[in-house]
């Protein structure tokens, strides 16, 4: 029988046997993206409910406060060493396989951090936190799975709902932090750690949740449907040898990996020590516990407004939108002393510039390369933000330890720099 270009070869990696016909397409986008959507809400709950308290337990444990900002940077570095091999395995196998691997790597990480805690062990910690930071690997991957099959005037907007539905379970986290801790008070496990325990449950549940509905995969379907269209492009073309030559052919794929990068550096070093800065100032973890969810409903909660802004105004337009908020947010945070409402306010805005960021980054991102190199660059760009923020984080910890709380909102405020900068030029020269 002779095969014709809209019929895959099931057997070749990377591939899909099921061609999807373009009468398909839209019923086929709403039943991937609820599979996504219900995916970040479990994903979102389980990052949120360990990192509440990230940073006092690592504290604890350590026995400094000088060291507390290594919980943030562990995790981070745990999001930056996956995304390189996360994003070859997606490239081949497609998305549902490197999703799932990601959720079961963070139960694991998470369940070493309960180890690493019982036993005092704070190296032992670390590594858990590093496997924990898989969680956040594949809750940040989801967002290109959500434009893998949309139209390129809604792609932002489909980034943005996937994000917002982080919400859900991101601002119950720190919430349930504190129950959390109460509920292993009979085991012998040290109450900042209880988080942890509930954290692992969750992940193997959004794993589970991935391998059941994320079928058909979106990526070898979009993968599939360009294969079928004349002039295809070729398996080589994925290499992540290819992504990199892409990124660095466009001037607006740098754009948005300085914008991706910047925004999520600047977000993770002011989030990450807000905790330690508020127990400065007498605030309990349930205060902490609504301080870090006001911030994280900023984060996810508006994401779909700034997909909209994104597809209506440009992405450059609220790149520049992102550069104002972060700043704001670092002068009210960082200029708050033992106000709590303020530093609560700064950490909301805090989120909204983080939300503008990343939202108008991924879609310039995946806007700006063909869609043979968007997978292996979509992890190039995770990488690059992952490593930034993890050095972010390590600095943040020593920058408060020594100098305190608002001279690291003012050194975050000026990562923003290069973002401005890359974002008005691009602008002038339209390119």
């Amino acid at each position: 029988m002779t095969r014709t270009p809209s019929a895959p070869d099931a057997t070749v990696p990377g591939r899909i046997s099921a061609p999807v016909t373009p009468a398909q397409l839209p019923a086929l986008r709403r039943r991937v993206q609820a599979g996504l959507i219900a995916t970040q809400v479990l994903g979102g709950l389980g990052i949120a409910i360990g990192f509440a308290l990230a940073a006092v337990l690592a504290r604890d444990v350590s026995g400094t406060e000088a060291l507390s900002g290594l919980a943030s940077t562990a995790s981070v570095a745990g999001s930056a060493l996956l995304a390189m091999p996360l994003a070859t395995l997606m490239t081949r196998r497609g998305r549902r396989v490197g999703l799932v691997l990601a959720y079961l790597l963070a139960a694991v990480g998470a369940g070493v951090v309960v180890l690493g805690a019982v036993l005092g062990n704070f190296p032992l910690l670390l590594v858990g936190l590093v496997g924990f930071g898989a969680g956040s690997s594949a809750n940040l991957a989801a967002r290109f799975a959500a434009a893998d099959l949309a139209e390129p005037d809604r792609r932002a907007r489909a980034i943005s709902t996937v994000v917002w539905a982080t919400t859900i379970g991101a601002v119950l986290g720190p919430n349930v932090a504190a129950p959390a801790g109460r509920s292993v008070s009979g085991w012998g496990i040290p109450a900042a750690a209880g988080p942890f325990v509930w954290a692992a449950g969750v992940f193997v549940l959004a794993a589970a949740v991935v391998a059941v509905l994320l079928r058909p995969d979106p990526l070898l379907t979009a993968r599939a449907l360009a294969d079928a269209e004349p002039g295809g492009q070729a398996a080589e073309g994925r290499s992540l040898r290819a992504g990199m030559d892409a990124v660095r052919k466009s001037p607006r794929a740098r754009i948005a990996l300085v914008t991706i990068a910047g925004s999520h550096t600047a977000m993770v070093s002011i989030m990450s020590m807000t905790p330690v800065a508020l127990t400065h100032h007498g605030a309990d973890i349930q205060l902490i516990g609504l301080v870090i969810s006001g911030h994280i409903t900023g984060m996810y909660a508006f994401s779909p407004v700034m997909g909209w802004l994104s597809d209506r105004l440009g992405r450059l337009a609220v790149i520049g939108l992102a550069v104002g908020l972060i700043g704001t947010a670092a002068l009210v945070a960082g200029t708050a002393g033992p106000s709590h409402g303020r530093i609560a306010l700064g950490l909301f805005i805090l989120g909204l510039g983080w939300s503008a960021g990343l939202v108008s980054g991924s879609a310039l991102l995946t806007d700006s390369v063909p869609q043979a190199a968007r997978a292996a660059v979509q992890g190039v760009s995770d990488f690059v933000m992952n490593t930034a923020a993890g050095v972010g984080g390590l600095a943040a910890g020593l920058v408060v330890s020594q100098a305190g709380y608002g001279p690291l909102n003012a050194i975050a405020a000026c990562l923003l720099l290069p973002m401005a900068a890359l974002a008005l030029r691009g602008a002038l020269r339209k390119v």
